[in-house]
């Protein structure tokens, strides 16, 4: 195969003829590009090709499941990924339109040794991309990334004989079938189920149904020009919606997905956007007590409640904070043998007994509703009043271009590896896995890192003492930031 160009003008014979892919597009646990402005469908064929090629190199086994999330260009992207496989001699399942953890299952369910996603996750219309993995339930992470990016990269792909097709129906049944299991709600639960008219729109309302839950539908009807808000549970847009509309149902909480469905959001009964960290430490309460000593994984975005909540330090939970990143979580659960980890992102990694280990917004869902028939006489607010009080905001993402963000953020961490005060109080600890994580002495923090899917730096702050404190630390973080000029503004406000 011939070496892709990094940039092909649009509108030429050499567009639809030549690959072209942005280096930048290889990312650490997935593959992310602007569509078509930053790679073309030669250029997803020679992705195929190389993905085909680092499975035989790896000795995987050469047969894949491929599914596509609902966006207008996911189809020819993945027809376009589907021909570079089966050029390199790889036998393709093709399970048609799906969320991200179905395809995940169905490696199991057809037992398929390699998967690939073609899916944007919640980034807006105009990008795309792979999530891809040979060993599950992992996901490529990045070693493995960047031996996909330097086969393709450099012309290394491999055409080989041998390459097949064919479609396999009825995945997004058994799917459902196993999410649903013989679980049946006994208590009464009404569920606002938000799904941005993503693709979680033509699972999520059916699977609620199936397991007794009366829905409150918010756009569900399939629309990928996603006409109300992208879907993205992370974002306040989405939440403040799913706030009314619990509002103005009296339904009991609302449930959120993103655009592949692999990430979860909630909002209590009193319509309060409860951050999915927050959530994780209540199901974690609640699994500890069925599975005590049992070890939970938190990304580093995520509360100090996972250590410090007197709850799960009685039910003898071991809490472990983790590079934030799918791709990272599930190898952090898997070789811990851990029970959950949880992401601030509300991508959850329930592992045996309860799932298989990927993250599955749909799992959760389930999982969710279970934890409030287990607790009848709890509402959801009940639940989130009984943590113990921090004040923490959403996830916000200042501009940083892909080609500098890494540089930028290692500077910015080597002025924060140095500080001993920070928003006024003693720094008792920074922990760079991550980015920076600025923790104080009385346990609030402040973290600054750079988002593995999208130009941009990643701030979370917590305090465990006041909002004015929680200001302070972004405050203070926001200073550091600034000091380089190749930051922009964030994505959103708090």
């Amino acid at each position: 195969m011939p070496k892709p160009a990094a940039t092909v003008r649009p509108n030429t014979w050499e567009f639809l003829r030549d690959a072209m892919i942005a280096p930048t597009g290889f990312r650490e646990y997935d593959a992310r590009w602007q569509y078509p402005e930053a790679i073309n469908l030669p250029g997803v064929t020679a992705l195929g090709v190389g993905l085909g090629t680092q499975m035989h190199a790896r000795g995987i086994e050469p047969v894949i499941a491929v599914g596509n999330d609902y966006r207008d260009y996911s189809l020819s992207i993945k027809n376009a990924l589907i021909l570079g496989l089966m050029q390199a001699g790889i036998h393709v399942k093709d399970i048609g339109p799906a969320l991200s953890p179905m395809a995940y299952f169905a490696q199991f369910h057809l037992d398929a040794p390699a998967v690939a996603m073609v899916t944007a996750s919640h980034n807006p219309n105009g990008w795309t991309g792979v999530k891809m993995g040979f060993e599950r339930p992992l996901t490529h992470g990045p070693d493995e990334m960047a031996e996909l990016r330097d086969i393709v990269l450099e012309g290394r792909g491999e055409l080989r004989p041998g390459g097949g097709y064919e479609f396999v129906d009825g995945v997004r049944e058994a799917y459902l079938d196993d999410l649903v299991g013989d679980f049946r709600m006994t208590r009464k639960l009404k569920v606002v189920c938000a799904t941005g008219n993503g693709t979680a729109s033509a699972f999520a309302p059916e699977l609620f149904r199936r397991l007794g839950v009366e829905v409150v539908d918010s756009h569900n009807t399939l629309d990928y020009t996603f006409p109300h808000y992208n879907p993205n549970p992370e974002a306040m847009e989405m939440l403040h919606d799913m706030s009314a509309s619990v509002k103005a149902s009296g339904a009991d909480l609302a449930l959120g997905f993103d655009g592949d469905g692999d990430r979860c959001g909630v909002v209590d009964d009193e319509g309060e956007e409860i951050f999915a960290d927050k959530v994780g430490v209540i199901m974690a309460r609640d699994l500890s007590k069925i599975y005590p000593n049992a070890t939970f994984v938190a990304d580093v975005k995520s509360t100090g409640l996972y250590a410090s909540d007197p709850e799960l330090i009685a039910n003898g939970v071991t809490a472990d904070y983790w590079k934030t990143g799918h791709s990272h979580m599930k190898r952090r659960v898997h070789a811990l043998g851990a029970l959950a980890g949880f992401e601030k992102s509300g991508h959850y990694f329930l592992a045996e007994p309860i799932g298989r280990g990927y993250d599955c917004g749909m799992r959760v869902a389930v999982e969710i509703c279970k934890l409030m028939d287990r607790n009848p006489e709890m509402s959801m607010s009940d639940l989130r009043r009984a943590l113990p009080v921090t004040w923490s905001m959403p996830t916000l993402s200042p501009h940083a271009a892909d080609e500098e963000k890494y540089d930028i953020l290692a500077r910015i961490v080597a002025r924060l590896e140095g500080v001993t005060e920070f928003a006024g109080r003693k720094v008792a600890q920074v922990i760079t896995v991550n980015g920076a994580r600025v923790i104080l002495d009385n346990g609030s923090w402040g973290l600054v890192r750079a988002s593995s899917n999208t130009p941009n730096l990643v701030v979370v702050c917590e305090s465990t003492q006041s909002e004015a404190e929680l200001r302070a630390i972004f405050t203070a973080i926001d200073e550091v930031i600034r000091t380089e000029p190749g930051v922009g503004e964030y994505d959103q406000t708090f």
